[in-house]
């Protein structure tokens, strides 16, 4: 359970600041943007900009994709809808026999 916790905090303290959640609003508008438009958009220094972007990688909220010496980054479409699954919500229900089935996302009644 510890590590679920663990995958949680840093996906949470990822999103838990304007400038990530206006990339992270960016690259939905835009799908696949370049560091350079970001830098554009956002009017960030390119240094402040991938500190950004190493934070929101690193908790798998988007993805990059390297084509020759450019990156592009894109949201990460499956983990941010995760934040909000049933399965982090399972974790907090309080019924005991609630238990998450491995994979779905969705919990079920142990035993089941």
């Amino acid at each position: 359970m510890q590590q679920v916790f663990e995958k949680y905090e840093k996906k949470y303290k990822a999103v838990a600041d304007q400038k990530r959640l206006q990339m992270m609003y960016e690259l939905t508008q835009y799908g696949s943007v370049c560091v350079c438009e970001l830098v554009e958009k956002l009017g960030l220094s390119q240094s402040k900009l991938s500190y950004h972007l190493k934070i929101l990688l690193d908790a798998g909220l988007i993805k990059k994709e390297t084509k020759g010496t450019w990156s592009y980054y894109s949201l990460n479409e499956g983990e941010v809808n995760h934040l909000l699954s049933e399965e982090l919500c399972c974790l907090f229900r309080p019924s005991p026999i609630l238990k998450p089935k491995k994979g779905s996302g969705c919990c079920t009644v142990s035993g089941s």
